[in-house]
């Protein structure tokens, strides 16, 4: 049995508002992206509201910023949802919604099986990335780290706030 697990959060930067004419083609796909990632091989969990999804959660100041938090048993299982499904198509759409960033946008940490990441965390490993780059605290698909369950429980997990969607 596996011990760890894969979280990834990313964030973009709406070119408008939700309700904005610009961003309709992204919020007509949401619901089936989202649907699609819940059924998909190896997907664990997601941050989301009531509504079922993450687009009203705002942990930046800046109200545009969209923030995605999930756990997936594989590194494999999170790049097919990615690359090889219909989320692949969106992707390729994302600058008809998205501004660019100009810093790291994803990034990808192990987990203990059953944890689930907090906003407070996925913040910090993003900003960890965005500063020093990867390292086995937060990293990419193109940097991948291996799974090192000694790394995971030197982890002072208690440095960020708990997940209140846990």
């Amino acid at each position: 049995m596996k011990t760890l697990q894969i979280a990834q959060v990313n964030i973009a930067r709406m070119r408008g508002a939700l309700e904005d004419p610009v961003m309709a083609g992204f919020v007509a796909r949401l619901a089936e992206i989202n649907a699609l990632a819940d059924g998909s091989p190896g997907f664990v969990w997601r941050l989301q509201t009531p509504e079922g999804n993450a687009t009203y959660l705002r942990p930046y100041d800046d109200d545009r910023i969209l923030f995605n938090l999930s756990v997936w048993k594989t590194v494999e299982d999170l790049r097919s949802y990615v690359y090889r499904t219909a989320h692949a198509e969106v992707l390729r759409q994302r600058d008809d919604w998205f501004e660019k960033f100009g810093a790291p946008v994803v990034t990808l940490w192990w987990v203990p099986t059953g944890h689930r990441p907090s906003i407070d965390e996925a913040k910090k490993r993003l900003a960890h990335l965005q500063e020093i780059g990867p390292t086995a605290f937060a990293f990419t698909f193109r940097n991948l780290f291996p799974p090192d369950e000694d790394y995971v429980r030197s982890i002072d997990w208690s440095s960020f706030e708990p997940c209140p969607a846990a």
